[in-house]
């Protein structure tokens, strides 16, 4: 049995991945991966003996450039990933299902080379806010703003489905036309299917049920990273009390010299060391004191059981494994999805929603003292044991059951 997985995304869309692919592998499966050309993606999925397929440009090189991208380059960006068509049916040949995360465009990629070769197709979602339900809001989209005087959920998801048929809806439709593929009447959910996955544990990211679609909720497709952490690193926590973790991911936050400066000085006046993540804000320290150590790539899953609180952009890998972890977090979120994991943070007891995205001494300060009291230590262990941490062995599990369906199927 063959599966294709496939994401065109920064590294918490690309390390679930990881996780399903590794319990594929287990239960027998050949499984190859479309993912950006980054090295650190490269390299992350070598490590566990998955070939990397690689799937556009680089992420990095795009949200770090000089001039970061615009809303008005969406549909420029779209047809792009559309244009891998080749790459993806090339990586598909001989696969029994295609599996698709993360941006519309690059899933909808995925879904015309499914439909090309006929094979079984499957959306899954890494947060349930990016799925329509009458329970919340969609997200935004660039340069389509939601209007603000809008209460009724249905409506903004009715309108959420025009914006990607505005944003989308040539650009994919020219594409599928050119390798002989009918048209879509609505961009979002032909790419979502009336059945997608949501990889996010139940705990922190429920799912309420509405007549809407069938959404599957498989828990999310973690596995434990085995590898060790850096001897440095390693003497660095050893030598004193637990620090605070500060990194933004694959977030390119503005301001990074004077955000790391906020909060350095924010996590010392707590009387805590500092472990930086440089991230692709490339943060760093201040001075040369021996109170501070810089990270690069490194195991989050080791690192986070032992560090006195997380503090960080609110992505939902990043939010899972914290959560895992049963560390305290101060999510300092910056769009997309991450508000949402702030707010579940915050609504959950282990840690708190920092005001605004940028961390100030005053703000980050009175976010630490919430998520460094005792009271808060005590609920985040206690919802670390509720993780549900067999998401991608159930996801590896159904899909497998999908192909063998499949072939049953007359004709």
């Amino acid at each position: 049995m063959r599966v294709l997985l496939a994401n065109y995304d920064s590294r918490g869309g690309v390390e679930p991945l990881v996780g399903l692919a590794v319990r594929l592998r287990e239960l027998g499966a050949e499984v190859r991966v479309c993912a950006p050309p980054d090295e650190e993606f490269a390299r992350r999925l070598a490590g566990v003996g998955v070939p990397l397929v690689p799937f556009g440009r680089s992420v990095r090189a795009m949200m770090t450039a000089a001039t970061p991208p615009t809303a008005d380059g969406v549909p420029r960006r779209a047809a792009e990933l559309l244009a891998q068509f080749d790459t993806v049916a090339e990586a598909a040949e001989g696969c029994d299902v295609l599996v698709a995360t993360g941006l519309l465009p690059a899933a909808a990629c995925v879904r015309s080379v499914a439909d090309k070769l006929d094979v079984p197709y499957v959306y899954a979602s890494f947060q349930s806010v990016s799925l329509p339900s009458p329970h919340h809001r969609p997200m935004q989209r660039p340069g389509k703003p939601l209007p603000s005087d809008v209460t009724d959920n249905r409506v903004l998801w009715d309108l959420d489905a025009r914006s990607a048929n505005d944003l989308f809806g040539e650009v994919i439709n020219t594409h599928r036309a050119s390798v002989g593929l009918p048209p879509v009447d609505d961009v979002r959910d032909h790419v979502f299917t009336d059945r997608p996955w949501l990889a996010t544990d139940p705990v922190l990211d429920p799912w309420q049920e509405s007549s809407d679609r069938d959404v599957v909720q498989t828990g999310t497709w973690i596995v434990p990273d085995e590898r060790p952490l850096p001897a440095e690193l390693t003497a660095f926590l050893n030598a004193g009390t637990p620090p605070v973790y500060i990194g933004f991911g694959s977030i390119a936050i503005g301001g990074a010299e004077d955000v790391a400066q906020a909060s350095i000085e924010a996590i010392r006046a707590q009387g805590r060391r500092v472990i930086v993540s440089r991230g692709w804000a490339g943060l760093g320290i201040v001075d040369d004191r021996d109170d501070c150590f810089v990270v690069g790539e490194t195991n989050h899953h080791a690192l986070f059981r032992r560090v006195a609180a997380v503090v960080h952009h609110g992505g939902a890998g990043t939010t899972t494994t914290a959560t895992w972890a049963g560390a305290p977090q101060v999510v300092v979120a910056q769009g997309a999805d991450q508000p949402y994991f702030a707010g579940r943070v915050a609504e959950l007891g282990i840690g708190a929603a920092h005001a605004g995205p940028t961390p100030t001494f005053e703000s980050l300060s009175a976010a630490l003292e919430v998520a460094l009291a005792p009271e808060t230590q005590a609920r985040a262990t206690a919802v670390a044991t509720m993780v549900h941490t067999d998401g991608a062995t159930v996801a590896a599990k159904l899909l497998l059951d999908t192909i063998v369906r499949d072939r049953r199927q007359p004709g």
